[in-house]
C-alpha cells in the first residue's frame, strides 16, 4: 500500500506523523518540506524507497526523524543540517549511499546518529566531534574508510561507538580517553593496525 498522497503537504499543522511498522511502499515526496510544524516523522520499517528528498530540511521544528529499514537509496541530503533541534536521527537499514555529509555537524543537539547498515563510503568527517551531545554514534555495516578522526574524543558523553563491518585503517586515536563514559566500542571487521594492549595502554592510561 502506497503511503503518501499527494495532498500530505497542506497538512501544515501537523506535528506528529507516525507510520512505523507497517508495509507501506513509494518513496517521500518533496510536499514533506510543506509540513513546518512537524516534531515528529517516524516511518521505520515499512517498503519505502526513492531518495530522501533535500525539502527534509525545512522541517526546522523536527526533534525526530526515524527512516529506519526501509529500502531508501541515493545519498544524505547536506540540508539534514539544517534540523537544528533534532536529537534523534535513524537512517540505519537503508541503501543510502556517497559519503556522511558534513552538515550533520551542524546538528549539535543529536543524542543518537543511527547510520549504519547502508552502503555509506568515505571518510568519517572530522565534524563529527561537533555533536557532544552524542550518546550513541552507530556507523556500522557501511563501507567507510581512512582512519577515525582525532576530533571522536570530543564526544565526551557518547557511551557506545559502533564502527564494525567498514573498511576503516589505521590506529584508534588516542583523543578516545575523552569519552569517559563509553561502555561499549564495537571495531571488529576493520582494517586497523594497532596492538591492542598498546592502545589500551595510550588511550586510558
Amino acid at each position: 500500500m502506497a503511503v503518501f498522497h499527494p495532498r500530505l503537504g497542506n497538512l501544515v499543522n501537523l506535528q506528529v506523523l507516525v507510520f512505523q511498522d507497517n508495509q507501506l511502499t513509494g518513496s517521500i515526496p518533496p510536499s514533506i518540506g510543506n509540513l513546518a510544524t512537524l516534531q515528529q516523522l517516524s516511518m521505520g520499517n515499512n517498503q519505502l524507497s526513492g531518495s530522501i528528498p533535500s525539502t527534509i530540511g525545512k522541517l526546522v521544528n523536527l526533534q525526530f526523524l526515524e527512516l529506519y529499514t526501509n529500502y531508501l537509496s541515493g545519498i544524505i541530503p547536506s540540508s539534514i543540517g539544517n534540523l537544528g533541534n533534532l536529537g534523534y536521527l535513524y537512517l540505519n537499514g537503508n541503501h543510502l549511499s556517497g559519503s556522511i555529509p558534513s552538515s550533520i555537524s551542524k546538528l549539535v543537539n543529536l543524542v543518537y546518529l543511527f547510520l549504519g547498515n547502508n552502503r555509506l563510503s568515505g571518510s568519517i568527517p572530522s565534524s563529527i566531534g561537533n555533536l557532544t551531545n552524542l550518546f550513541w554514534l552507530q556507523l556500522s555495516g557501511n563501507q567507510l574508510s581512512g582512519s577515525v578522526p582525532f576530533s571522536i574524543g570530543n564526544l565526551v558523553n557518547l557511551e557506545e561507538l559502533d564502527l564494525n563491518n567498514n573498511q576503516l585503517s589505521g590506529r584508534i586515536p588516542s583523543s578516545l580517553k575523552n569519552a569517559s563514559l563509553l561502555r561499549y566500542l564495537f571495531l571488529s571487521y576493520n582494517h586497523f593496525t594497532f596492538d591492542g594492549m598498546e592502545f589500551v595502554a595510550r588511550a586510558f592510561p
